[in-house]
């Protein structure tokens, strides 16, 4: 049941059943189906604040590349809340008496889910990943950090009437892996496993994002996140799944690592990236990006839309960035030269390469390079532990009579599986066509003097050296 008690929600209830919801509204997601919001989530996702996660693309420019790939983060926030509170309902049927679960269990790791990217940037991570570095030295700003303080925005802007206990622990439960480590947490630490997993990366905020982005894109997805749901249990206070899944978590991390390679980190989805960044980067002082970064009353005001303010405005100020913003629009992309794979036994040293390091080793010639003129992207694909095997913090069971949890090794279940688990790729791009033979070389040059080998499968195709090349 609900309670008031000073026109304050309080999540809490003693009832064995959760909601009834028929008292909740329904809408159609093309991943889930029928998705039933409560009164207290309304609240928040009937504000400007939440409204502009749909101006949000989820893959931010990967539809230049994937026309499909639109879907905003208005649909996978509402995606995330309905798999947060199937996780909850699940657990709650099984074990909900043992473990002491109440209804502010429901309420709070429900909002959670829902509002986890409420302080996201425009076009994805490439907002706080590549384009504040540029412009802010040494930032720290994390998107997670922005959701915090807009939720609180969002609770004293619209007078939205929550318990204080209730908004900290959905807090907690969005940056748990970031600042509220598990050892912090009293009781009910499983909790702390289903929107924002830091012991193992298994979560539901996966379980939606793959399942929606491959869709998007048109491409297969083998994993099925119903088994997970259908099969986990609490055992020693953290989530566990059936031994006999195994594959089916490996899977998750394998499909997520493919979507990387193959959709995020795409060549020429990082050429758009590499020029966007540069157009945002000279529209600064006339967007005021940096310094709305700290204010969630001026953040919330930034989204997509921020290319077509470049593109349309007669302000000579962003004239650059306008330009740049046409040849996307032109498909006159940056072209992409060449990658390497860095190898295993350079990782440990590995330092991301810049466009210095190009032209430093560029051999005299008729051309004579300049930093400006090259663009470089270091990749780094991983399935979320960096080198590590993220399923060696994975605990599971043998069946639901059994309380001893325990781990597996990969050489266990089968010799197919990988023994290594990152791959660092570096790419590189002339910004002129006129200079992509004189980019490649140095390129070469580059991989030449820093491994003694190169390590790029292919040489760089002569038709892409041409000085005029349709796009």
């Amino acid at each position: 049941m609900e309670a008031r008690s000073n026109g304050r929600w309080w999540c809490f209830s003693g009832a064995s059943s959760f909601v009834d919801r028929r008292s909740s509204k329904r809408v159609y997601d093309n991943v889930h189906g029928n998705i039933y919001l409560d009164s207290l989530s309304l609240k928040f996702i009937d504000t400007e604040q939440f409204q502009r996660l749909r101006d949000l693309k989820q893959l931010g420019i990967v539809n230049m590349v994937y026309p499909g790939a639109v879907h905003s983060r208005f649909e996978h926030s509402l995606g995330v809340y309905w798999l947060a509170e199937e996780a909850v309902r699940t657990i709650e049927a099984r074990q909900g008496l043992e473990l002491g679960m109440e209804r502010f269990d429901l309420e709070t790791v429900k909002l959670a889910g829902l509002l986890h990217d409420v302080g996201h940037g425009p076009f994805s991570h490439m907002f706080e990943y590549a384009l504040l570095p540029q412009i802010l030295q040494g930032s720290k700003w994390s998107h997670e950090d922005m959701s915090l303080r807009m939720i609180d925005y969002m609770v004293d802007e619209h007078n939205i009437d929550i318990d204080p206990g209730c908004l900290k622990t959905v807090k907690e439960l969005i940056v748990a892996s970031e600042h509220f480590p598990h050892s912090d947490v009293k009781d009910k630490k499983f909790l702390y496993d289903i929107v924002a997993n830091g012991r193992n990366g298994v979560d539901v905020d996966k379980f939606d994002y793959i399942l929606r982005d491959t869709r998007a894109c048109g491409l297969g997805c083998n994993f099925q996140f119903q088994r997970l749901m259908e099969s986990m249990r609490v055992l020693g206070d953290e989530i566990c799944y059936r031994d006999k899944e195994y594959l089916t978590i490996h899977k998750m991390f394998a499909t997520r690592a493919d979507l990387h390679r193959t959709v995020y980190t795409h060549a020429k989805v990082k050429a758009v990236e590499l020029m966007l960044v540069d157009a945002l980067a000279k529209a600064d002082n006339f967007l005021r990006i940096s310094s709305s970064i700290q204010d969630p009353a001026e953040f919330w005001k930034l989204d997509d839309s921020i290319v077509r303010t470049i593109e349309t405005t007669t302000d000579q100020e962003v004239k650059e960035a306008s330009d740049l913003i046409r040849r996307i629009r032109r498909r006159d992309l940056y072209r992409f030269c060449n990658e390497f794979s860095v190898p295993k036994d350079s990782l440990d040293h590995f330092k991301p390469i810049i466009p210095r390091d190009i032209v430093c080793s560029q051999k005299s010639g008729s051309v004579s390079l300049k930093e400006e003129d090259v663009a470089v992207s270091n990749v780094k694909i991983d399935l979320t532990r960096g080198r590590s095997n993220p399923l060696e913090s994975v605990n599971f069971f043998k069946d639901y009579e059994s309380a001893e949890k325990f781990t597996i090794q990969n050489s266990r279940i089968s010799h197919l599986l990988p023994t290594f688990y990152q791959d660092n790729i570096v790419r590189v791009y002339s910004k002129k066509p006129e200079l992509v033979e004189a980019v490649s070389e140095a390129f070469e040059n580059f991989q030449l003097k820093t491994y003694g080998i190169k390590p790029q499968v292919h040489p760089t195709p002569e038709k892409k050296c041409r000085k005029i090349l349709s796009p």
